[in-house]
């Protein structure tokens, strides 16, 4: 007797889980094997030659990569992401090491099942391609902004945008689901470790984030928005005497 799976109602809006309909998106499912992650357990290594694909279920992951030395965070991924395609679909080494932000599940797929499946739903490798697409178009957004805007306006955008893709409402305002830490931020927009130490303490002072170990808490998401655009951020808050 078949054994199914409990899997979550609900996928991150735009994840590629999320675009597939219900049936191809359970015959993906059904081929993969699921596994666990304790925290800070790294899934993928860079430079590894291994080719499986990984999809996520719980947990969020990060995604890192080694440049002249130092470890670089690339992105964050989310429940009903896809990890490992890159490997997968060229067959080259790993591209960055994908590393367990508290607890994760995911499904592992093979590469060759992977590639059948593929071929057997067109719908899916559209969604595929499409992802690929829009992970790259993000990237070069992103280097984009390096000379688009100062540090704290960049600062500003990519905690918008983290706020928007992984933020939790909590009663403070919104909390970013994943475990990040300052220099990891720092090194996403190109910035020193002390100006976004900097940065951060400013936004504190503003009123426009609390901030705990490795957690940061959105307090107002339009002014941080505002000040990624450029603008000015609003006066500090009263502090008691």
């Amino acid at each position: 007797m078949r054994t199914v799976q409990a899997w979550p109602s609900e996928w991150t809006p735009g994840s590629f889980l999320d675009r597939l309909s219900a049936p191809t998106r359970e015959a993906l499912l059904a081929i993969g094997t699921r596994r666990q992650f304790e925290s800070g357990h790294r899934i993928l290594r860079e430079g590894d030659r291994d080719s499986h694909v990984e999809l996520l279920i719980r947990g969020f992951v990060k995604v890192t990569t080694v440049v002249e030395g130092v470890e670089s965070l690339m992105a964050i991924r989310m429940p009903g992401d896809i990890v490992g395609e890159t490997a997968s679909l060229t067959g080259r080494a790993r591209t960055a090491t994908v590393t367990a932000c508290g607890r994760v599940t995911s499904s592992v797929v093979k590469k060759a099942s992977f590639h059948s499946f593929l071929l057997r739903h067109p719908d899916a490798a559209v969604h595929m391609a499409a992802m690929v697409t829009e992970r790259l178009r993000w990237a070069n957004l992103r280097r984009a902004e390096f000379t688009a805007y100062p540090a704290d306006a960049r600062l500003a955008r990519l905690l918008v945008d983290l706020a928007e893709t992984c933020g939790r409402t909590t009663a403070d305002g919104i909390t970013i689901a994943a475990s990040v830490s300052q220099p990891e931020l720092a090194s996403m927009v190109g910035i020193a470790d002390a100006t976004a130490q900097k940065a951060i303490r400013e936004m504190r002072s503003h009123g426009l984030i609390r901030t705990g170990y490795r957690r940061i808490t959105i307090v107002d998401l339009e002014a941080l928005r505002a000040v990624g655009e450029g603008g000015d951020a609003p006066p500090p808050e009263d502090t008691p005497d």
